[in-house]
């Protein structure tokens, strides 16, 4: 789903997506008057996925092996995402990581940089928090300073 994963640091990942045919769905509009028309939009389904997953990962850059279950998650709309052939850029925020609870924010922009929509996710991480194989990162996010490095290429 994701076209390009851009950078992955403790507490925060960017990516993008590139809009296809395939990730809209059709809006039937209907005017004042009652004319009757429609728009192509980017499917709410998939910016819900793409909060689900990134929000995960952006957990998982803090080190842990198991990025816990969901408890919430929700998504506001802004702006129409754009058209077919667009780039959807993506920010996932670690916003705050307790003994139990995360939460993340992810923002989703268009190719002008404006704000398209936002989603929000918490998860339930008490059993990930002390995994035996969570390690502890760099700042940068290139070396692991505790626990074992598992190096996959």
């Amino acid at each position: 789903m994701l076209s390009k994963l851009h950078r992955a640091v403790p507490g925060e990942v960017t990516a993008s997506l590139k809009i296809e045919s395939y990730n809209l769905v059709i809006t039937v509009v209907v005017d004042a008057v009652n004319r009757v028309g429609y728009s192509k939009t980017v499917h709410g389904g998939l910016v819900m996925s793409l909060t689900d997953t990134l929000g995960s990962l952006a957990v998982a850059t803090k080190g842990y092996w198991m990025t816990g279950v969901s408890t919430d998650i929700g998504t506001s709309f802004v702006r129409p995402a754009g058209r077919p052939g667009d780039v959807l850029h993506a920010k996932a925020v670690l916003t705050g990581i307790g003994k139990s609870l995360a939460y993340t924010r992810v923002d989703f922009t268009n190719a002008a940089g404006e704000l398209v929509a936002y989603g929000y996710h918490t998860k339930y991480v008490g059993k990930s928090s002390f995994h035996d194989k969570n390690v502890k990162f760099s700042e940068d996010g290139e070396r692991v300073l505790e626990g074992e490095d598992l190096d996959i290429d």
